[in-house]
């Protein structure tokens, strides 16, 4: 368990879980971690998630999501941003994932939103990961 960075800690149990074809994982809650819940579940790569207490710093429940053939929607999942170099980006230069097939999750003021709406609302921030 991670105790330095909760958002490899979550992207991990996610790329770990999918490859292993589990239907939920459960991750330490955390705003940021349920910000990017949030983004991925809107983007259609999560069913959904479910915050739980457990009298202390609770979890997060996600639903992963799945094709007909049980080949897990998310292919690929990198963190960009490190605690040891953070990556920041305007609304030009954020990166294209798959010429536009996959999502980039970034941190800006507005709070944690996809690069599409980065693009839509012309606000840059911290990139946080890639999907697709």
């Amino acid at each position: 368990m991670s105790w330095s960075d909760p958002i490899a800690d979550m992207l991990t149990r996610i790329r770990n879980a999918t490859r292993t074809g589990k239907p939920t994982v459960d991750v330490k809650a955390s705003k940021v971690c349920q910000g990017i819940a949030d983004v991925l579940q809107r983007e259609g790569y999560l069913m959904g998630y479910d915050r739980i207490d457990d009298g202390k710093q609770g979890f997060l429940r996600i639903a992963l999501k799945y094709d007909p053939d049980g080949v897990p929607v998310i292919t690929e999942i990198k963190r960009i941003s490190k605690p040891g170099c953070r990556r920041y980006s305007s609304v030009d230069d954020l990166p294209v994932v798959l010429g536009g097939m996959g999502i980039t999750v970034v941190s800006t003021s507005k709070g944690i939103i996809s690069d599409r709406s980065c693009r839509e609302n012309k606000v840059g921030g911290e990139v946080l990961c890639t999907v697709y």
